[in-house]
Order: C-alpha cells, then sequence, then structure tokens
C-alpha cells in the first residue's frame, strides 16, 4: 500500500479498519449502526434510519487494474453470497477514501467488482458516496413492520 500508516498484517485486520471507518462516517451521515454478535451473520452490520433496518456487508480493496479499482464481493467458499443475505454492500476504495453504497439487486451473482471513480457512465458511478440511500424514510406500514433480520 502506498501509505505506510495502512500497512495491515492481514486482511482481517483491514477489515476490521474498514468497518470501525464505516461505523464512524454511518454516524456521521445521521445513521445508528449496530454489529451483531459473534462472525455468523452473512452481514457486518445493521444500519437504523427513521424506524427502518438494513443489513450492510462492507468490503474494501487497495488493488486496481486497468486504472479502475477491483473488489471481491464473495462470502464463504469463494462463491457469491446467497440471495438476501444483505440489503447493501458498502464498498471502501482505500487508496481515494471513497465508499460506494450499493443495493445488492446491482451486484447479485457477482463476486468480483470493477469501480472507476470520475469515469463517465461508470457502473456503479450513481452509488458513490451515495448515503442517501440507507436514510430513506420509512413508510407507515414499514414501520409498524420494522424487521431488522428478516
Amino acid at each position: 500500500m502506498e501509505d505506510p500508516k495502512l500497512n495491515f498484517r492481514n486482511y482481517k485486520q483491514r477489515g476490521e479498519w474498514v468497518e470501525m471507518h464505516f461505523m464512524t462516517r454511518a454516524a456521521e451521515e445521521g445513521l445508528r449502526v449496530s454489529k451483531p454478535y459473534g462472525d455468523s451473520a452473512p452481514y457486518d452490520f445493521i444500519v437504523e434510519h427513521s424506524a427502518r433496518c438494513l443489513r450492510v456487508q462492507v468490503k474494501s480493496t487497495s488493488h486496481t487494474r486497468n486504472n479502475a479499482h477491483y473488489c471481491q464481493v464473495r462470502g464463504g467458499n469463494h462463491r457469491p453470497y446467497v440471495d438476501n443475505a444483505f440489503d447493501f454492500a458498502a464498498v471502501y476504495l482505500i487508496q481515494k477514501r471513497v465508499w460506494y453504497i450499493i443495493p445488492t439487486a446491482q451486484i447479485a451473482g457477482q463476486i468480483s467488482l470493477f469501480f472507476a471513480p470520475g469515469m463517465r457512465n461508470s457502473k456503479y458511478g450513481q452509488y458513490q458516496e451515495a448515503w442517501k440511500l440507507l436514510r430513506v424514510e420509512a413508510t407507515p406500514a414499514a414501520s409498524l413492520n420494522a424487521d431488522c433480520c428478516r
């Protein structure tokens, strides 16, 4: 990595750092963040806003290829996540210091994502710093049936 302060011993240590970074940023965005106990949930956080709870899987990357950033988004056994495992992926491009908040439907079945910040018509460009997607107001029916762990 270019920044000597970010020399992690392993991917687990980097993941823990990115998760702390996510919690801080989400709080700055006015979101409540909860961490499930243990490591068995297929998501990293529950994000709450206006009585609506969403499951978020946090990923990060420092890998680049062809002027784009390459990120693995996969579950156990190096396979795509199971449908409905989480509601959003929050992907952090470490070198660019930028977040992508992506609905699960946009990455379903994929294990590799490519990000090109600043490129016109970038596939995930609309999700760059899209924290507003986690702040959508709940409908009255959703408020009555708010279920964080569907």
